[in-house]
């Protein structure tokens, strides 16, 4: 059974910073491209960032670039969302996916899914 846990979620004033982590099991981890989404309410679910299976390759929604960094630890089977200069509007439940797929910018691209972290940020 696919497994992908998120956790690091929390409360912070507007300019913190938090550490997402997304344990994944029950899949070859290795063989997997990874990526954040993110959903506020009434809100479509939408691309943060994602990462190929070596790590090699950085993909980033315009609204993000500069302040998340996305990473992974294949041995540990983990992918993690370092966000910084956080601001009130990336309030929203972030989701961790897995795909095989090269396909990575959009919900229907991605195979697997997390029950999501909530992230809220106060200004």
């Amino acid at each position: 059974q696919v497994q992908l846990v998120e956790s690091g979620g929390g409360l912070v004033q507007a300019g913190g910073s938090l550490r997402l982590s997304c344990a994944a099991s029950g899949l070859t981890f290795s063989n997997y491209n990874m990526g954040w989404f993110r959903q506020a309410p009434g809100k479509e679910r939408e691309f943060v960032s994602a990462i190929s299976k070596s790590g090699t390759d950085l993909y980033y929604t315009d609204s993000v670039k500069g302040r998340f960094t996305i990473s992974r630890d294949n041995a540990k089977s983990a992918v993690y969302l370092q966000m910084n200069s956080l601001k009130p509007e990336d309030t929203a439940v972030y989701y961790c996916a897995a795909t095989e797929s090269r396909l990575l910018l959009h919900t229907d691209d991605y195979d697997y899914w997390g029950q999501g972290t909530q992230v809220t940020v106060s200004s």
